[in-house]
């Protein structure tokens, strides 16, 4: 009989912790529906979004043109580094999104 009890005790409260975590989501984003977003805002999106892709590349870039004068081969490590500069950019990119429009 304890142990019923014990465990209402413990659904009664998980469930007030669940809904105390849905209420404070909820006011989180109807704030963020509310708040304005500026020219500003959105320029510094896309400048963090293009400044993610293109530092990764020209990383890769630098590295591929290094090994291509250090090391004789029949491949271009240029460019093959740069497509994974890209992806990997993109990821980045991707990610830092995901991130922003989980805070709003």
């Amino acid at each position: 009989m304890k142990k019923l009890e014990d465990d209402k005790k413990n659904s009664k409260a998980l469930w007030h912790l669940f809904h105390k975590q849905v209420e404070r989501k909820a006011a989180r984003k109807l704030k963020a529906r509310q708040e304005k977003k500026n020219i500003w805002f959105a320029l510094g999106m896309f400048g963090m979004v293009g400044w993610s892709v293109t530092i990764p590349a020209l990383l890769c870039i630098a590295l591929g043109v290094w090994i291509d004068t250090q090391f004789a081969s029949r491949y271009s490590w240029t460019l093959m580094l740069l497509f994974v500069g890209v992806v990997l950019g993109c990821l980045n990119a991707w990610y830092w999104i995901e991130k922003e429009s989980k805070r709003d």
